[in-house]
């Protein structure tokens, strides 16, 4: 009787979710992936039903990061709903196989479709695309064995249609490219290797039949993004050297990332001259050999630029704001700057300039005053000095920023020079900075509460301060402006690392803490801190940044001892949201306690732990793996043997796969010599995103795919 009193007490003064209007409905099932929807939640009513069948629902389907759909949800989703679908996203799906390709036919009204990352063969594209005669946008893959000739006439309709076209090269081929006719977007990534897997050099030449012309007339948005590697940079040349011939009057975007050297060849100095004649462009990046050294940016017309990358160049402070910013003139459109690796970019000159010499803030606060509305800003990469002149520290004039929402900044650059703000000690003066076990000669107890900290008179420093202005930030990178992964793209493990800057040796715990001030943060790096000493900051971040999603630490205090585990274990047990954790730091052991913290994270999906001389334990990874159902990645690359490591790999592989189709383990060696052949099979979306390490702001302009 008391239970029965219970359930109709809580009937009459509950509040049932179906009495909520159907508009509150709708938004809340937009929370929920569309196989869910359609394949599960639409069956428990009628109302439901009805609603989740909703234009507002179907119209647009997102499967790139739902690692619970399988081939069998994939047809029978396409079968209930493929005609109300008009945009489709499957990038990154490389669980499935090229077989779900084929339910895409279903879906006759689509007007975007993205197969990036999904396996896909000439004579499939060509079934798919001959049935999608309302298609406008297309992003696919083209691989070894591609083969242009199998394309069908309807298929090459269909492609004549086409827009937007994003393609991702690995292998040398123009892919689809000549048979779009009608292109204003294209997007180029350049992922073919220098060496085939048998060891032979591959030729940049396109293969026999490729000699087809792209047509670029229309062209208004140009991207190409290369992965290092010289082959890469000889197949792009053959996609310019069609631009340097005829320069499209509606191009208004002009992007070329390009790792290491690329220098500069006749035709591609025609393009520019052409460009320079021709066009107004409102995003540019181009390779630093292309603007070293050159009045290209005095020739170059802008209309309302909305994105600027000069990463890697020796762009001056005085030449960024002469040639770029026009003298400080009004700039309000710019939303996104990188000035990743520009050394000189916050100096008038460079010719006699060190990298370690202080910044000119009037440079500074004229970029600032002109760009108010940046929304993305890169600094990192560079010895950005502030000078003890009073108001016109870099972290002072960031603050007026009020718009950010991402910003990537070196350690040495948040370093408080005013002489009021104490310090504490460096590690270099507790400590020997040499590897292996460390001795404790009489190390000081530090605060690991936020009360201390204030006590320590941080909340006065600049630093606390910025954080405190940008209260809307969801991505910040702090990095050592001399780090360098142990695990760079196709190269050896790196052995021996650059040492910190000097100013960044009292960079620690107390920096970390002041970054708990931003509420909405959602991505957060932090490389090369010299002065961690505890990681209590972590623990106060775990606490108060309960929107992290994606957390990458590396080198944090002394290289030879992991002096943060226990603020690390601490904070990661209030990380519900967290989903992608990535882990740097020689000598760190994975063992049960890590694990056992780590299991807290219900949301995580990927986790990679990069550690020279580290260890695991396999137990404890296995039953990580079994207490968190969301992880669908794995990757650790340790200081075991070759032997542990394939062991437990397929111990995860066995025990899980069936349960997780998207499941990908990589356990390997990270000195061994065939590290570089086992990371070129781990999907590119992982490598891209979590594995490998880079700063990520303003790395591409804002919306630049859908």
């Amino acid at each position: 009787q008391e239970i029965g009193s219970g359930e109709s007490e809580e009937e009459s003064n509950g509040v049932n979710l179906m009495e909520f209007s159907d508009e509150i409905l709708l938004h809340i099932l937009s929370y929920v992936p569309c196989t869910d929807l359609v394949l599960n939640v639409r069956r428990t009513c009628r109302k439901l039903a009805t609603l989740c069948l909703d234009k507002s629902l179907t119209h647009t389907v997102l499967l790139q990061k739902d690692y619970k759909v399988n081939k069998d949800k994939v047809k029978q989703l396409m079968r209930d709903i493929g005609k109300e679908i008009y945009q489709l996203n499957m990038a990154g799906c490389y669980w499935l196989p090229s077989s779900t390709i084929d339910h895409v036919t279903r879906c006759k009204n689509l007007v975007k479709l993205n197969l990036s990352g999904c396996r896909i063969t000439s004579l499939r594209l060509s079934k798919m695309l001959s049935t999608l005669q309302h298609l406008h946008s297309l992003a696919i893959d083209v691989n070894p064995g591609f083969d242009a000739s199998q394309l069908s006439s309807e298929c090459k309709a269909t492609l004549s249609r086409v827009s937007e076209l994003k393609q991702t090269l690995y292998t040398p081929s123009y892919g689809v490219v000549p048979c779009c006719t009608s292109l204003e977007k294209l997007l180029l990534y350049f992922e073919i290797l220098d060496r085939s897997r048998e060891g032979f050099m591959l030729s940049g030449q396109l293969m026999v039949g490729e000699s087809n012309v792209p047509h670029y007339q229309n062209l208004r948005v140009f991207y190409a993004r290369l992965a290092p590697g010289y082959v890469n940079q000889e197949v792009v040349r053959l996609y310019l050297a069609v631009l340097s011939d005829r320069t499209p009057e509606n191009l208004h975007a002009f992007l070329i990332s390009a790792p290491g050297s690329f220098a500069e060849t006749g035709a591609t100095k025609n393009l520019l001259d052409s460009m320079a004649r021709n066009v107004c462009l409102d995003a540019l990046q181009l390779p630093k050999a292309w603007i070293n050294g050159s009045g290209l940016l005095q020739h170059l017309k802008f209309n309302n630029p909305f994105y600027f990358s000069f990463s890697r160049c020796t762009l001056s402070g005085g030449h960024l704001i002469q040639r770029v910013i026009n003298g400080g003139k009004d700039l309000k459109s710019l939303t996104s700057l990188n000035l990743s690796g520009c050394v000189h970019c916050l100096a008038p000159e460079s010719l006699f300039r060190k990298a370690e010499d202080d910044i000119d803030s009037s440079i500074l606060e004229s970029l600032v005053v002109s760009c108010c509305n940046l929304r993305h800003l890169n600094l990192s990469a560079a010895h950005h000095h502030s000078s003890e002149s009073i108001g016109n520290h870099l972290c002072q004039l960031l603050s007026r920023l009020k718009h950010l929402l991402s910003l990537a900044l070196p350690v040495c650059s948040i370093t408080d020079v005013a002489a009021n703000v104490e310090k504490p000690p460096t590690v270099s003066n507790l400590v020997p900075q040499t590897f292996g076990r460390k001795v404790r000669i009489g190390i000081q107890t530090y605060p690991r509460n936020l009360a201390d900290q204030a006590n320590q008179k941080i909340e006065s420093s600049v630093f606390w301060a910025l954080m405190g202005n940008l209260r809307y930030l969801e991505t910040l990178e702090i990095i050592g402006s001399s780090f360098s992964s142990a695990m760079p793209r196709n190269e050896p493990a790196i052995r021996n690392s650059l040492p910190p800057c000097v100013r960044a040796q009292s960079v620690g715990d107390a920096e970390v803490a002041a970054i708990s001030q931003l509420t909405y943060l959602q991505s957060l790096t932090l490389a090369q801190l010299p002065n961690i000493l505890t990681g209590s900051g972590l623990i106060h971040i775990g606490l108060q940044c309960q929107h992290l999603r994606t957390l990458s630490l590396a080198n944090l205090g002394m290289m030879g001892k992991v002096v943060y585990m226990s603020a690390l274990m601490d904070m990661l047990k209030h990380c519900k949201c967290l989903r992608d954790l990535r882990l740097e730091q020689p000598y760190f052991c994975a063992g049960a306690q890590f694990f056992q913290a780590l299991s807290h994270c219900s949301s995580l999906q990927r986790l990679c732990i990069v550690s020279r001389s580290g260890t695991l334990q396999s137990d404890a990874v296995m039953s990580f793996m079994a207490s968190c159902l969301e992880v669908i990645m794995c990757h650790m690359f340790m200081g075991e043997s070759l032997t542990v490591c394939k062991s437990l790999q397929q111990s995860i592989v066995r025990s899980f796969q069936a349960d997780r189709p998207a499941l990908n383990v990589v356990i390997f060696p990270l000195l061994h010599e065939d590290l570089t052949e086992v990371i070129r099979d781990v999907p590119m979306r992982h490598l891209d995103e979590i594995t490998l390490f880079k700063s990520r702001v303003a790395e591409e302009p804002p919306n630049l795919w859908w």
